[in-house]
This record gives C-alpha cells, structure tokens and sequence, in this order.
C-alpha cells in the first residue's frame, strides 16, 4: 500500500515550486514511498537501549599541538590595506554608536 499518492506528490512540488509532470508525478511518489519504507524500517530498530549516533565508527577529532611561531611584522601586513590607523586595518563605520 503507497504511503505517498500522486496527490501528496503533487502538494510537495507545489510547495518547492517544483513543475512536475503527470508521469515524473507517478514515477516520484514510487521512489518516495521507498525512501519512506527505509527510513521506517531503520526507525524500527530505535529502542531505549540502543544509543543515538552521528556515525557508525567511533570518531576523534586530531589536532596539532599550537605552537607559538612568529608571525609577520605589522607594517608589512598593513602595507597592503586601503587604510590603516594606529596599526589597526581602518574601515568605514557603518553602526550610529561611538
């Protein structure tokens, strides 16, 4: 039994201003109710002791250890900026506050 008829199709594509014809109409609301039936059958298996995951394989995030490098003279980072002040980039101020 289609979970999705042509008709739900139909109200989708209006709603994302999506033309579709009657054909594209019968062939999506078959696709649909597929994508329908997995996404219900992997609900099924969602119980209280069966934890929530972002992704199958534990992941870990690697990072660098930050190292303290010097950088680069402030006068030849400010050399290529339109304006600069005080050795600070100068912008236009665009808010109504001091």
């Amino acid at each position: 039994m289609p979970v999705l008829s042509t008709d739900d199709v139909a109200r989708l594509a209006a709603l994302a201003r999506i033309d579709l014809d009657p054909d594209e109409l019968e062939r999506l609301a078959g696709e649909l109710d597929a994508v329908v039936a997995a996404v219900a059958s992997v609900s099924s298996v969602v119980s209280d002791d069966v934890p929530a995951t972002s992704h199958p394989l534990p992941l870990t995030d690697v990072y660098r250890e930050d190292v303290v490098q010097p950088s680069l003279p402030v006068d030849d980072v400010l050399a290529g900026a339109p304006a600069a002040q005080d050795g600070r980039f100068l912008v236009p101020q665009i808010l109504e506050e001091d």
